[in-house]
């Protein structure tokens, strides 16, 4: 069995989907607020025009959650003529309705309202648009109680975003086999994040922000056929480590590091742009800048260990060691793990929950 039928099964013990069990509850909840939302915004004068779903599940890249959450990013449109002047008061409307639904502390954050459901694990961020006849977007950004001068309508491209990450014009022969292949590294690469940093700290490694650097380093041959996953994951990660995001922050005698990254589409912003108190810095903070490039040079060591590796069990027994339990480790007996049937199984119905993530895939 070669390395990629490990990586295959791999995949499929983590890959979220809309037919994914467990994910129905969630996706009755989400309708049911849905309906609600559009029914309270008609009456207050803004009609919804337009919804969909954003970040991992708009472009196939959700995964299952270590920790057995559900999370949807579900944008809510209204048209540009009809919106108020104050993007706030939608975002109060939209919180209103969340109140008198089972959820325990709905809030309004800078780009979105977001709430966690009290009877499942569901985490839902709202995000509201405007949209022009032309079909451009802005954001409503601001917190409740925000002086005007923070809050607007942003301009925003979130749908430009999804079509950027689903292009396939640069990958040549074998394109769509080629897309598949990306989207899985995402997968692996936002499991390796769940696996391998604290839950406070894989909360600031966001997912948009992996997804666009493997995107940006992902660069397979326009001529030929999809390669390895195996093979293409070793590349694009040291790619990732030479591309720039991860710049010097602190001295050399004690280096500290910032990760930055921008969005291809408009707002143009840094991913991990953060600020403290007054202060704002282009980039991550230095914790989880360092710790990102630490650990990001260990996996790339154990990706070329594993590569060098000739044995197919000792190859599978270094990636577990990155990617956790649901990456199978055959045993020398003839049981071949996830390629026996119970293995086959475990890949295809995981216990771990679901997981999407704000603004991002």
């Amino acid at each position: 069995m070669a390395i990629q039928t490990h990586f295959n099964n791999f995949d499929k013990a983590i890959y979220l989907t809309g037919q994914s069990p467990g994910y129905k509850n969630a996706k009755e909840k989400d309708d049911s607020i849905l309906n609600d939302l559009k029914t309270r915004f008609k009456e207050e004068g803004y009609p919804v025009v337009d919804t969909f779903l954003q970040g991992s599940f708009s472009v196939n890249t959700a995964i299952n959650n270590l920790d057995g959450d559900y999370d949807i990013d579900r944008a809510l449109v209204i048209d540009e003529g009809s919106a108020p002047e104050d993007p706030v008061k939608l975002k109060g409307v939209a919180l209103e309705v969340l109140t008198k639904r089972s959820f325990k502390n709905p809030k309004v954050k800078k780009p979105c309202v977001t709430a966690d459901y009290l009877s499942i694990n569901l985490h839902i961020d709202y995000t509201i648009y405007t949209r022009d006849s032309s079909g451009n977007y802005k954001l409503a950004v601001g917190k409740l109680g925000s002086s005007v001068e923070n809050k607007e309508w942003s301009p925003t491209d979130p749908k430009g975003l999804m079509d950027w990450i689903n292009d396939t014009s640069n990958y040549g022969q074998s394109a769509l086999n080629k897309r598949k292949q990306y989207k899985r590294l995402v997968r692996y690469m936002k499991r390796w994040r769940d696996v391998n940093f604290n839950e406070q700290s894989r909360k600031k490694l966001f997912s948009i922000g992996l997804t666009i650097m493997i995107k940006e380093q992902y660069q397979p041959d326009y001529f030929s056929d999809v390669e390895d996953d195996l093979v293409v994951l070793e590349k694009v990660v040291r790619k990732m480590l030479n591309a720039g995001y991860i710049q010097l922050a602190g001295s050399i005698d004690q280096p500290l590091y910032r990760v930055s990254v921008n969005l291809p589409k408009s707002p143009y912003r840094n991913v991990f742009q953060h600020k403290v108190g007054n202060q704002s810095w282009s980039g991550s903070d230095t914790n989880i800048g360092t710790l990102f490039r630490n650990k990001l040079t260990n996996l790339l060591r154990k990706l070329e260990e594993a590569n060098n590796e000739t044995d197919e069990i000792k190859q599978c027994e270094i990636l577990n060691k990155v990617f956790g339990d649901d990456f199978k480790i055959p045993n020398s007996s003839g049981n071949k793990g996830t390629g026996s049937v119970a293995g086959v199984a475990a890949a295809y119905f995981p216990t771990a929950g679901a997981s999407g993530t704000s603004q991002g895939a």
